[in-house]
């Protein structure tokens, strides 16, 4: 049994609860992963039917779905052994929140492979979501140094485009994906024309993960190619903890995306920059620090970017955010026709980063439907994920229905 001590130690280690509001998470601390579909009680709920109204399933694309795995399917994906180990507390902890969240056993159908029941547990929970509804499937490249060599052992983990592709060609129904590749490479055209031929709608960096400095001369080749070939790219902003970044916050700076916006690409602002500071780099290198959150409406503002700059909503209701930021996004109606929804799964499956307690105390979320919302959680963290960012209400105002019809953005 877990002490309170060793879950506090491991959880905030991994950043994955260190700002939790009480003494102990308000849904627990793993995810039971119960199987069977949800209730009738539940499916037919008119919380569930109020969510939906006014938003068109069949442009409801999930832009922010992780595709993770062990590599025991031998398709390739690759993890960092400091992630199965006990020598390394903090990636190892990291690592059995992720599995426990996305439930693999209960997809396995009898398969023992961890690949295969992360991909049937996601087929599963798409099985409560209206007909049209898709997800954008992550593959996640390697860590590279400036001069294009990979650095394995600085890499989290690694999930080959072929592998995202082929699971979209298999279930095209449900599934759309997003490359991922390193702009330093030497091939790094090459693999983002090959992708866009095998249907990637958009290339995915984590900077401080991959070591990737948009503001760096070394994209410009790679800049230049998605705008040829009209492909947006979906970068981290902010501070990143879900994994080790080794001492490279810093490129997780917003402001670090002009180059890239000032030669024509379409860049999506992964979690609205919601975590974290950074320098002020538009004053200089030695600029006071600020709120990434501050960075991100700097740019959202400018005239020049109105139609290339964009934000994603994955992770901005977690308990490690500022309420405040959500109450921001939310009154920015402005905003709204250039932000896009995305899960961040299968985080919404770890229960202790998000506190349905803290929504209600904040009058954002009635409790009627944060007792709904909480049963939804336990069968399907996708479904918990879209209701509870529909459902949040501020001074009248709640997230417009465009923020979730993201297929406009991917034609």
């Amino acid at each position: 049994m877990i002490s309170r001590r060793q879950f506090l130690i491991g959880l905030g280690a991994a950043s994955l609860g260190a700002c939790t509001h009480k003494f102990w998470p308000d849904e627990g601390i793993w995810n039971p992963c119960l199987s069977t579909g949800l209730p009738e009680h539940l499916a037919n709920h008119a919380v569930l039917a109020e969510a939906w109204e006014g938003v068109a399933a069949d442009q409801v694309w999930d832009i922010h779905t992780h595709l993770i795995g062990t590599g025991d399917s031998q398709q390739g994906i690759w993890l960092n052994p400091n992630m199965q180990s006990l020598m390394s507390p903090v990636q190892y902890t990291q690592m059995k929140f992720y599995l426990n969240a996305s439930c693999p056993e209960s997809g396995s159908g009898g398969d023992k492979s961890i690949d295969k029941g992360y991909v049937n547990r996601l087929k599963h929970l798409m099985k409560d979501m209206p007909a049209g509804v898709k997800l954008m499937l992550l593959a996640f490249d390697y860590h590279h140094d400036e001069q294009g060599k990979r650095i394995t052992e600085l890499s989290p983990f690694y999930t080959p485009n072929e592998y995202a592709a082929a699971i979209v060609r298999e279930h095209p129904e449900r599934f759309e994906w997003i490359a991922s590749i390193h702009p330093y490479r030497k091939d790094s055209v090459e693999a983002l024309e090959k992708a866009v031929s095998q249907g990637a709608r958009a290339v995915k960096w984590l900077p401080g993960a991959m070591r990737i400095d948009p503001s760096s001369p070394l994209c410009d080749r790679f800049y230049e190619a998605s705008v040829r070939l009209n492909v947006p790219l979906l970068i981290h902003s902010g501070d990143e903890h879900a994994v080790h970044v080794e001492g490279l916050q810093a490129l997780g700076n917003p402001l670090l995306v002009r180059r890239a916006l000032d030669n024509g690409v379409k860049v999506i602002l992964a979690h609205c920059a919601s975590v974290g500071s950074s320098i002020d780099t538009d004053k200089g290198v030695n600029g006071p620090m600020v709120h990434n959150f501050e960075l991100f409406e700097r740019l959202m503002a400018e005239p020049s970017y109105q139609d290339l700059l964009f934000g994603d909503l994955s992770a901005v209701t977690q308990v490690n955010r500022d309420m405040g930021i959500m109450q921001q996004i939310v009154e920015h109606q402005e905003w709204h026709p250039r932000l896009l929804n995305g899960s961040d799964y299968p985080l919404p499956g770890v229960m202790p980063v998000f506190s349905l307690e803290s929504w209600v105390g904040g009058g954002y979320l009635t409790q009627e439907r944060a007792t709904v919302l909480s049963e939804v959680r336990q069968y399907n963290a996708l479904l918990f994920d879209f209701l509870l960012k529909r459902l949040l209400t501020f001074n009248g105002e709640r997230l417009s229905a465009s923020v979730f019809e993201t297929r406009q953005h991917f034609s």
